[in-house]
């Protein structure tokens, strides 16, 4: 019995029928109940990209084309693939960017590791390899998405928490700065220093935009509560804590001067990212107290509050070792003895390294008791919900490595075997996360069911398009201008009549403009004239023509 006779719709394999007359329905029925078969049988079609040249932009919920004999267009292989890569492109989101985040950790942890072996610099030079492509290739797709569908930079900075991830972005930035500082400048010479010191600079503006612009964000665009805070918050203000550590790192390769104000700028960058992370740990603390530890889709999140604690104790040490590096080299610190006498770089370098490693031992200890936290909600959640696998896993990586990166640090400056141990086992751990992540990372992408854009799924159109118009988010109460209109009433089809209207009346005024300014012309024209044809004219005339 075929599916007609059930009283059902063809299946899309089937391919719509031909008119099909339905013995219970008149002719005009069967005629309407026809083309509904083909209608839904074009819409079960798993192949809706259209293939012929039209201005509309293509997309997998538009209609398949059909033959002559009705029966569906399969798309070739390379039709399939340049809808599978327009899909990817559409939706992918700056939390890719953590996975920059984590494989620059990881190989940044190799290149310092206080026990090394023959080929660990290769391999972690390699790994920065990789992270390089990785990054450019990101950044293409982003560039790509944000050229294609302007609008989708707008309501991804508009989506709560899509737009918290620009953060990994500048955090990404950092690693490859921090590797071609230990790493590449060393190797390469005085030219690739130069350009080191140059792109850390870029990435420092990058992290001050983010770290202050985001909050400006939330506090303005953002619709919040306290149950749907998330570890995620941190990210944004983390970026300069990042930046800092990196700036320490790139200070060692420059010469006294440049070193001098690159730890400036360190201290600024440290002081805005720190205190803001305080404050956030403080009300993340309050939102798990109060509504629990997260769902299992964002459990990874936990871990997010470790990486403030332990990028800034690394970050108070590595400024401290490099200011007294300073004073050893040449008699300097944060202040020339051009401004002072010769004894107080020295007292300021031996000041500062003695303050900031007990510093650094308290945050780092923040740092681990928000470890233990995030190790045991991991695990209670685990032994009662399945735990599902998604980007966020790589949440696990970054925050433990700067963790590992900071007991190493205190093993060199300390002289403790003991920190070195800690530090070597914390990386072992962050290698081992890193290689599980990566590939179940890989897996889901070559699978393609990882690709998904949840701020796209709250602005788009019923074929699935992103919205040609972003409406005023501004979520706070004001009163408008009175000669503007910056109310938006969740309208969209109101408010794009509103601006078609705007531009017809632009249009009509042009045209109204353009045709007064010619009418004006022909009666000039014509006044010239008829004063030339004239008595008094032709003699006016006459008398122009003796004189010259």
């Amino acid at each position: 019995m075929t599916d007609l006779e059930k009283g059902g719709l063809p299946s899309h394999e089937a391919g719509p029928p031909p008119d099909v007359s339905h013995p219970n329905l008149d002719p005009s029925q069967a005629t309407d109940y026809t083309n509904a078969v083909k209608q839904q049988s074009r819409k079960e079609s798993p192949f809706q990209e259209q293939l012929s040249n039209t201005n509309s932009t293509p997309s997998h919920h538009d209609i398949t084309p059909t033959t002559e004999g009705g029966s569906p267009l399969t798309p070739t292989r390379a039709q399939r693939f340049r809808s599978e890569m327009r899909r990817i492109t559409m939706h992918f989101t700056p939390s890719w960017f953590s996975c920059v985040m984590g494989t620059g950790t990881v190989s940044v942890l190799l290149h310092q590791l206080p026990y090394q072996f023959t080929g660990l610099g290769v391999i972690s030079n390699v790994i920065f390899g990789f992270n390089i492509l990785l990054f450019l290739l990101f950044l293409g797709i982003s560039i790509a998405r944000y050229v294609i569908w302007p609008q989708l930079f707008w309501i991804m900075l508009f989506h709560p928490t899509q737009s918290l991830f620009l953060g990994a972005f500048v955090i990404g930035m950092s690693a490859l700065i921090s590797m071609c500082a230990v790493s590449a400048a060393p190797a390469c010479g005085g030219g690739f220093t130069t350009f080191t010191w140059v792109f850390w600079w870029i990435n420092a503006a990058l992290a001050l935009v983010v770290c202050v612009g985001l909050p400006f964000v939330q506090f303005t665009r953002h619709v919040q509560s306290l149950d749907k805070i998330t570890a995620v918050w941190m990210l944004p203000v983390v970026s300069t804590i990042v930046c800092s550590a990196t700036g320490g790192l790139v200070a060692e390769i420059l010469s006294p001067a440049h070193a001098r104000l690159t730890l400036f700028a360190c201290y600024v960058l440290w002081g805005t990212g720190f205190g803001m992370a305080f404050l956030l740990m403080s009300l993340y603390y309050a939102r798990q107290a109060i509504y629990k530890i997260p769902p299992a889709q964002v459990i990874t999140s936990a871990f997010l509050p470790i990486g403030p604690c332990g990028q800034g104790a690394f970050g108070l040490l590595q400024f401290a070792s490099v200011l007294y590096d300073l004073y050893q080299k040449d008699g300097t610190a944060l202040v020339s003895p051009k401004v002072s006498d010769a004894e107080t770089p020295r007292i300021m370098a031996t000041a500062i390294y003695a303050v900031s490693v007990p510093i650094a031992l308290v945050i780092w200890g923040l740092g681990l008791v928000w470890l233990i936290l995030a190790v045991s909600s991991m695990v209670d959640l685990w032994l009662v919900s399945k735990l599902t696998f998604n980007l966020g896993w790589f949440a696990l990586v970054f925050p433990i490595g700067t963790m590992a990166a900071a007991a190493i640090k205190f093993g060199a400056m300390l002289d403790s075997g003991g920190f070195r141990v800690i530090g070597t086992v914390l990386a072992l751990i962050v290698l081992l996360l890193w290689i599980f992540v990566s590939v179940m990372t890989m897996g889901k992408a070559f699978r393609g069911d990882i690709f998904f854009s949840p701020c796209l799924a709250e602005m788009c159109d019923e074929r699935g398009e992103p919205l040609n118009y972003v409406p005023p988010a501004r979520k706070y109460q004001y009163q408008a201008r009175p000669t503007t209109n910056n109310t938006f009433d969740g309208n969209y089809e109101d408010a794009d009549a509103d601006r078609a209207a705007s531009r017809s009346r632009s249009r009509f005024r042009g045209r109204l403009g353009g045709e007064m300014a010619l009418s004006r012309a022909r009666k000039w024209i014509a006044a010239t004239a008829s004063s030339s044809t004239s008595p008094a004219g032709r003699s006016r005339s006459r008398g122009r023509r003796a004189n010259s």
